[in-house]
């Protein structure tokens, strides 16, 4: 599923191309995504210029002035600028029509993602409103992290993936913070100190920063908006790693089942 690094670098690729164009509606081939894509999209769209692009979590959003667009990738999707009359893949399911010739193309085979008109103040929307902070936002810090793992017995990797807490840490990037900051992912939250909270947020921006350097990770079917494959996944630490020599200690990296979710660990850096 893409993650914070590979949504903002999705969000960086289109933004030159959709920034300021005065947008000519939209092509909806399939509108059972993960919510239904608005009927009228075409209609809503049409003569709306994008005033710019932010990132909330793993949301884009378009500034559409009294309303956003918003985005999401679901488990499978990228996002493309592509010719608007070139020919439809399987499962390019909504093209956003940028009135130049090109369209946005949303690709998802999975049909996880979204495609929403959100008027009024984006924040105030069920699905920002909850939100934690943005891992990357210099006001989120060690004592903030502290504060919010306070009598939470479970496990920190889960927490840390708690969009309440913070928002972006998905699986790849929990286990490699973790790892780098010395903490055991079955760790319960409460039990850490300050001193851990802080080297666990410093792990967190430092592997989002280094990813979104590298384009992201391109594990099954993300791509850049330009068809790139991202390269981080060559720099993973411990995911995907499991039975494979600790590249610190050499301890055979171990691989366990939390939260139904893959978890990597070195049980020898990590305690």
């Amino acid at each position: 599923m893409p993650e914070l690094p590979e949504v903002e670098t999705a969000r960086r690729g289109i933004e030159p191309h959709v920034a300021g164009r005065v947008l000519a509606g939209a092509v909806v081939r399939e509108p059972r995504l993960r919510w239904p894509v608005p009927h009228d999209l075409d209609v809503q769209l049409r003569g709306r210029c994008v005033a710019g692009l932010t990132r909330r979590g793993k949301y884009i959003l378009c500034d559409l002035g009294d309303t956003h667009l918003l985005l999401h990738l679901g488990m499978s999707g990228s996002l493309a600028v592509v010719d608007a009359d070139a020919p439809p893949r399987k499962h390019d399911h909504v093209d956003v029509l940028l009135g130049d010739g090109r369209a946005l193309r949303l690709h998802d085979p999975r049909r996880f993602g979204a495609v929403l008109l959100v008027p009024g103040v984006p924040e105030h929307h069920p699905l920002l409103r909850g939100l934690g902070p943005e891992p990357l936002d210099p006001c989120w810090d060690g004592q903030s992290l502290w504060r919010d793992t306070r009598g939470r017995s479970a496990a920190i990797k889960t927490v840390i993936m708690d969009a309440h807490t913070v928002v972006g840490v998905g699986n790849i990037y929990a286990s490699e913070a973790l790892f780098r900051a010395g903490i055991r992912p079955g760790t319960a939250a409460q039990r850490l100190t300050r001193p851990a909270c802080t080297r666990l947020v410093a792990a967190i921006r430092e592997t989002l920063e280094e990813a979104l350097a590298a384009g992201g990770s391109s594990l099954r079917d993300y791509v850049q908006a330009n068809g790139d494959l991202g390269c981080f996944q060559l720099e993973h630490r411990v995911y995907g790693r499991a039975g494979q020599p600790c590249l610190v200690c050499g301890s055979e990296i171990r691989l366990a089942r939390m939260g139904q979710r893959s978890t990597f660990w070195c049980p020898a850096c990590q305690r």
